[in-house]
């Protein structure tokens, strides 16, 4: 299926996007950066395409069988940015118009099925000198995560509602396997995923839980209905705002207490605490306060849900240090964990013992697939927000990539049960 991408930005924004406008130097490095393209290219099975003229299916310059196609309207500046900031230099050649496909998502996906052989090996070493590495000011201190929390989630309310379904849920829904994945059956998948994990963590009439995670209310205005007192914590003032708003308007605001609160900064004792797909914004360094936090949240014999993206334990400790285009505009901060590592952390801190487990990588491709057909399909509307061109071109390859990222396997979501001793 042919993916239509944003139009390139008509008037780069210098003083918005300073090293968007800004195309590096250094032609030496360009020419190894073009040649490691060409490799990557032929072992990847991916056509490159050069030229300003849009390739034309079915022609010698596009696919050929299912041979995804890389398209560099400006090769020059492309391998510029690629040989001085690698991945970050990638993902910003795509927001400066500089490269395209007829079909990003296949293109990257394909690319994700084999990133590890992608650099010739004898050059491989040289990554971990060459590319950028994460800054001080990465780090998930108290000011930091209120700082890097906003800075995606407080965007605009009304973004997200441009391409997220009437539940507001921003995290991977559970389609029923009879079912079509699309638009229509997107909100009864979160309703599945959310009701799944409510059924984990034991939630019934009279259940004192917490959450750690607002996003905008849909859980916890659930976990109400259920009859539940529910204390919910967020460090997005939007998103506490519209949650507050969407909690009176279901009629459970007796039920549910929506605090802008720093997990760290909670107190109490709860049946049952859920998590959903907030681990990967604590990093690395605060993984020990994050799990203790839990296992002491939570009463003996209560349980924990978390939803979780993860990827695999060897590419983690691999990726551990780098600062990577997703961390630069997206999500700083962040760091997706495996299953190992929180394993580690429940069995080295905690007195939580694993007691269920569930994944579902392709639900999340296709909840991201969704979700970047309604933003495409919404352009105007996000325009009318303000987000300019640069912008549009930004959130599309971050939607793209991610559901790349599930399709090709190197990262899958999962629900993960923990119980309490007694």
């Amino acid at each position: 299926m042919t993916t239509t991408s944003p139009h390139s930005p008509q008037a780069l924004d210098p003083r918005r996007w300073p090293d968007v406008a800004r195309v590096p130097g250094g032609h030496l490095r360009a020419l190894v950066a073009r040649a490691v393209t060409g490799y990557a290219a032929a072992r990847a099975g991916v056509r490159v395409h050069t030229g300003p003229e849009e390739p034309v299916p079915g022609t010698a310059t596009s696919a050929v069988g299912d041979a995804p196609v890389l398209w560099l309207r400006d090769p020059d500046a492309f391998h510029r940015r690629l040989a001085a900031d690698g991945l970050i230099g990638f993902g910003e050649s795509y927001m400066a118009g500089e490269w395209d496909s007829p079909d990003p998502v296949a293109l990257l996906t394909r690319l994700a099925e084999d990133y590890e052989n992608l650099v010739p090996r004898p050059l491989q070493p040289l990554r971990h000198v060459a590319l950028p590495r994460r800054p001080p000011s990465d780090r998930n201190t108290r000011a930091g995560a209120r700082r890097h929390i906003s800075h995606h989630y407080d965007l605009s309310n009304d973004l997200f509602a441009v391409f997220l379904d009437r539940t507001m849920t921003y995290s991977s829904g559970l389609f029923a396997e009879d079912e079509p994945r699309d638009r229509d059956t997107l909100a009864r998948a979160q309703e599945r995923k959310i009701d799944r994990l409510l059924d984990g963590a034991g939630v019934t009439g009279g259940t004192r839980l917490l959450e750690i995670g607002t996003g905008w209310g849909e859980l916890a205005i659930r976990a109400a209905h259920r009859g539940a007192r529910v204390t919910t914590v967020t460090l997005s003032a939007e998103q506490r705002d519209l949650a507050r708003e969407r909690v009176a308007g279901a009629g459970v605001a007796d039920l549910v207490d929506v605090e802008l609160r720093d997990y760290r900064d909670v107190e109490g004792s709860y049946d049952a605490v859920v998590s959903v797909e907030m681990v990967e914004a604590v990093g690395e360094r605060y993984w020990p306060v994050y799990f203790t936090a839990l296992d002491r949240l939570v009463r003996p014999g209560g349980r924990v849900a978390l939803q979780s993206i993860t990827m695999e334990h060897a590419m983690m400790r691999a990726s551990r240090g780098s600062y990577t285009w997703m961390h630069k505009y997206v999500f700083p901060g962040g760091l997706i964990p495996s299953v190992t590592a929180v394993e580690e952390q429940l069995r080295a801190r905690t007195s939580l013992t694993l007691v269920d487990r569930l994944s579902f990588g392709r639900d999340y491709a296709d909840t991201l697939r969704v979700w970047r057909e309604a933003f495409t399909g919404a352009a105007d509307r996000v325009g009318e927000l303000g987000f300019d061109d640069t912008f549009r071109r930004m959130w599309f390859f971050y939607l793209a990539y991610c559901e790349a990222g599930f399709r090709s396997g190197i990262i899958d979501v999962e629900q993960i049960i923990m119980e309490r001793a007694r």
